[in-house]
């Protein structure tokens, strides 16, 4: 066979189909969209603003805080920009490897913010468990390397799945019911044996979110016990109300995954947009509402944004 007659066992790009059976609704969902993207941007840069401009602020759980910003901000804004671009212009096209480039930032920053939501459970058990060593344990040095193992244990995960899906020719077409480049929805139109791809992408969600929430759920155990001991109640309130933004953080991370993967075994018969939706409220709401947790029930955090954006001029 002549070399010219040769092709590429992928396509040069895929179709994001968008919303699948919304797409007469595409410029309307737009609004919420870009609204929560806004928010999202505007919250997420204005606690790093806050955080890395006040000294007083450089401790460990405003640490792991601007970190939890920073992954919002990439997580979001790996997404929404072309979300919006098919909504807006109906620019549906995507480079195969710019997909397997986003895939690689949707999943790898997702892992990435629930091992800081864990990171930030073990800051809280330190400092109510262990509030007299709280300086000596959360040094500078552990931080960067929890820091480190955060960001290498998400790589390490997800590295192999581009690689995985170059290797399968796409005889099912380029059209992608999503949208995003997500990974099982880019599997669904390669040929060949696609399980290894299937139990591997099944088996790293599994292992991140039982691994992570099981220690989570150790580390406010713990942390129960110790406030529990605490003499009066107005100390044993103090000291809970610490964990209330790491509380609302996390059930802003973890419900919409829940539910999703719920609605993925139980309701398999509903309409595609119902899945794709929730897919993408998964990826909206973290990012938007993270920023109004920690504004609004960290002291530090909203006495910093209201002495700097709303305090009226004497």
């Amino acid at each position: 066979m002549s070399p010219l007659n040769i092709t590429s066992t992928h396509p040069s790009a895929f179709l994001l189909m968008g919303i699948p059976g919304l797409e007469h609704l595409h410029v309307w969902i737009s609004i919420p969209f870009c609204s929560a993207y806004t928010l999202a941007l505007l919250g997420n840069f204005i606690l790093l603003f806050i955080i890395q401009s006040d000294v007083a602020l450089h401790e460990p759980m405003y640490i792991f805080l601007a970190m939890l910003a920073t992954i919002d901000l990439v997580l979001s804004s790996s997404t929404l920009p072309k979300m919006l671009a098919i909504f807006w212009f109906k620019d549906r096209e995507i480079n195969f490897y710019a997909c397997l480039v986003q895939m690689f930032f949707l999943h790898s920053f997702s892992i990435m913010e629930s091992a800081v939501l864990l990171a930030m459970a073990f800051d809280r058990y330190v400092a109510i468990c262990k509030p007299l060593h709280y300086i000596t344990i959360l040094t500078g040095p552990l931080i960067t390397k929890i820091g480190l193992a955060a960001v290498t244990r998400a790589a390490a995960l997800m590295t192999p799945l581009p690689f995985l899906l170059r290797r399968f020719h796409y005889c099912r077409g380029r059209v992608i019911a999503h949208c995003y480049c997500e990974h099982m929805a880019v599997v669904r139109l390669a040929c060949g044996d696609t399980r290894f791809n299937n139990i591997y992408g099944i088996a790293v969600a599994m292992f991140i979110v039982i691994l992570d929430l099981l220690f989570v759920v150790l580390s406010y155990i713990f942390i129960l016990q110790a406030v529990l001991q605490l003499a009066s109640q107005e100390a044993r309130y103090k000291a809970f109300g610490t964990c209330v933004s790491h509380i609302g953080a996390i059930l802003a991370f973890y419900t919409p995954v829940v539910i999703s993967s719920v609605m993925h075994r139980v309701a398999r018969q509903a309409a595609p947009h119902v899945h794709i939706l929730l897919a993408n409220f998964y990826l909206l709401f973290p990012p938007m509402v993270n920023p109004m947790i920690y504004g609004v029930k960290t002291k530090q955090i909203r006495e910093r944004v209201i002495g700097r954006f709303l305090r009226k001029d004497e």
